[in-house]
């Protein structure tokens, strides 16, 4: 396929971890590709989906900031070609006691890059899917949006806001033939912990996912129209859905028992 016919997806925080990988499952599967990330990083990552035979275009943005969502919006509207899909994937975490601990301008960036710019780039990109009737969206949310989460409140908020908004945004559309899917993720093997701060909790210590089978079955259930996949090991995958149906204050308990500091150890 030539660039006229290959379908453009377009990947935030595509230069490590689950973005990284959602990018490469694109390229792999016909793509050409727009990422984006705060770093330089994404100059790399290009020059692996272009391996791979994909056009890449690249922004270098902050998208915790109104100006880098719309600093990357204009760059898809600079290529002039359709968005057939677009994974609203970058995110951050912040771990550690609420109260007594952990830092508000942290949290609100987290909300801002989390939340707000999730909103921000959803509401450009689907006022076009709409004009054409068709395209696909992917947010990455996590199991963490079906269970209160204990030292890591913000960013377990953060994902139930999402699992939401694009179960919403799904049915809103459903008379459409645009596509909305949440992919949620257990713990994986990214630097997600690290930078959250949580190297010392049972969450960061333990054996995680791999962030290419995460993609993968992130990729697959938007291509098959899912409304949402649960993704990772069959251990996540179980945990998962065992937490739709126990109480919030289970589920909270649970979920600390992995995210206090210190757990690790314990």
């Amino acid at each position: 396929m030539n660039s006229v016919t290959r379908p453009l997806a377009v990947v935030t925080g595509a230069s490590n971890g689950i973005g990284y990988e959602l990018a490469k499952q694109f390229a792999q599967n016909g793509f050409d590709l727009l990422i984006t990330s705060t770093g330089a990083a994404i100059n790399q990552a290009a020059q692996a989906f272009a391996a791979l035979g994909a056009k890449v275009e690249t922004v270098q943005a902050d998208l915790a900031t109104y100006d880098g969502v719309e600093k990357l919006y204009q760059k898809i509207q600079d290529i002039h070609r359709p968005v057939d899909a677009i994974a609203i994937n970058a995110g951050v975490g912040v771990g550690g006691d609420f109260a007594r601990e952990t830092n508000l301008d942290d949290e609100l960036n987290l909300i801002n890059l989390n939340v707000v710019s999730s909103v921000h780039l959803a509401k450009r990109v689907l006022k076009d899917m709409v004009e054409l009737n068709r395209g696909k969206i992917l947010f990455t949310s996590s199991i963490a949006a079906i269970m209160p989460g204990p030292f890591e409140a913000v960013y377990a908020a953060s994902k139930a806001f999402i699992h939401s908004f694009s179960e919403a945004l799904r049915n809103e559309l459903k008379d459409t033939d645009i596509t909305v899917t949440a992919l949620m993720p257990g713990p994986t093997d990214t630097n997600f912990f690290h930078r959250a701060g949580m190297d010392d909790t049972k969450a960061g210590a333990n054996e995680k996912d791999d962030p290419a089978l995460v993609a993968k079955q992130g990729f697959e259930a938007l291509m098959a129209d899912k409304d949402h996949v649960i993704a990772g090991s069959l251990k996540t995958k179980i945990q998962g859905n065992v937490s739709k149906v126990l109480p919030d204050t289970v589920n909270a308990e649970q979920h600390r028992q992995l995210t206090e500091p210190g757990s690790a150890n314990k």
